[in-house]
């Protein structure tokens, strides 16, 4: 009988390259998966069984001890609710209004900034205040500056402006300018949201106009394009993939914003957006079943505008 020496079956036990390397990658991303799994998976499960099922938040302890009512009611009851739609609508503006004004800013910024002069570098600087400030100090400043007693707006409007009576910025619903009906309130908030992210969008299009090639303008201006021509016709085509992605990244943050609103407002004057809608429905109510269907509601339409934006990619990528 032929005997095998050691060194072959230690070589035989031996892991492949590849194998070694898969197994080294599934080690070192482990405590990340983890965390994504207890941070992330899990409640997501949770929110989809309470979401379908009647639970508040008085029978948490008894979960797991008694079986599960399935049902739909609580899509049922929210897409019955006036509530809900009002609501919806209102998130909607305040977020096409805040992607709007925010990337729009934000261009706007980027290119008056992109040729060098003295003090460029301050300017930028501090156009990234309102962006580094946290949310508090910010909302502390913009409560001070609207407060119908001593704010400086309304102090100013009555001195300089002729305004009879106080304007309260922050909890009026509507308010005629010219015989105009505005949301006042949610004009506020949506440029409280514009004026803290604006910068972002500044940082996002300044560091794609640092890859455009100077000599493509020169070239331009050889040739006889003024400056709206090179801005319209050489510039702006190049960006359009940043912007596409910063107005679905602002849409989806203005869309599921709570911090700002509720610290602004609370909700008053017509600024009740999802993200209010659920926590009043968590909080105010008690009904957790009812909250996590609002939640799975403002998934499915963030879904659906992320998929158009990947379809609209992939439409890019075939055309070039």
């Amino acid at each position: 009988m032929t005997s095998v020496s050691p060194d072959r079956v230690r070589r035989g036990r031996q892991l492949s390259r590849p194998r070694r390397e898969n197994r080294n990658g599934l080690i070192l991303t482990a405590p990340t998966l983890v965390v994504v799994l207890f941070a992330s998976i899990l409640p997501l499960i949770l929110v989809f069984v309470f979401a379908f099922s009647e639970v508040r938040l008085v029978d948490i302890p008894r979960l797991g001890t008694e079986p599960i009512d399935w049902t739909l009611d609580n899509f049922t009851r929210a897409l019955n609710n006036p509530s809900f739609w009002q609501a919806l609508g209102t998130t909607l503006l305040y977020s096409t209004l805040t992607m709007i004004g925010s990337v729009g800013v934000g261009l706007v910024l980027a290119l008056a900034l992109r040729r060098p002069f003295r003090g460029r570098g301050l300017v930028r600087a501090l156009l990234l205040v309102p962006f580094v400030l946290p949310v508090i100090a910010a909302v502390t400043i913009w409560q001070t500056m609207l407060n119908p007693q001593y704010g400086l707006v309304n102090t100013f409007g009555r001195e300089f402006l002729g305004w009879e009576t106080a304007v309260g910025f922050l909890n009026t619903t509507s308010y005629e300018v010219w015989g105009i009906p505005i949301p006042l309130s949610l004009l506020v908030v949506v440029l409280f949201e514009i004026w803290t992210s604006a910068p972002l969008s500044f940082l996002f299009i300044t560091a794609r106009l640092q890859g455009v090639a100077p000599g493509i303008e020169e070239a331009a201006a050889l040739d006889g394009a003024n400056g709206a021509q090179i801005v319209t016709r050489i510039v702006m085509p190049q960006l359009k993939g940043v912007i596409l992605l910063l107005c679905l990244l602002r849409f989806i943050w203005s869309f599921q914003s709570f911090n700002e609103v509720y610290l602004l407002t609370e909700g008053a004057g017509g600024t009740q957006v999802m993200a209010l809608k659920v926590y009043t429905e968590l909080i105010t109510r008690a009904d957790i079943g009812s909250a996590a269907a609002y939640g799975l509601l403002m998934s499915v339409i963030l879904v659906a505008l992320l998929a158009v934006y990947v379809a609209l990619s992939r439409r890019k990528v075939d055309v070039e």
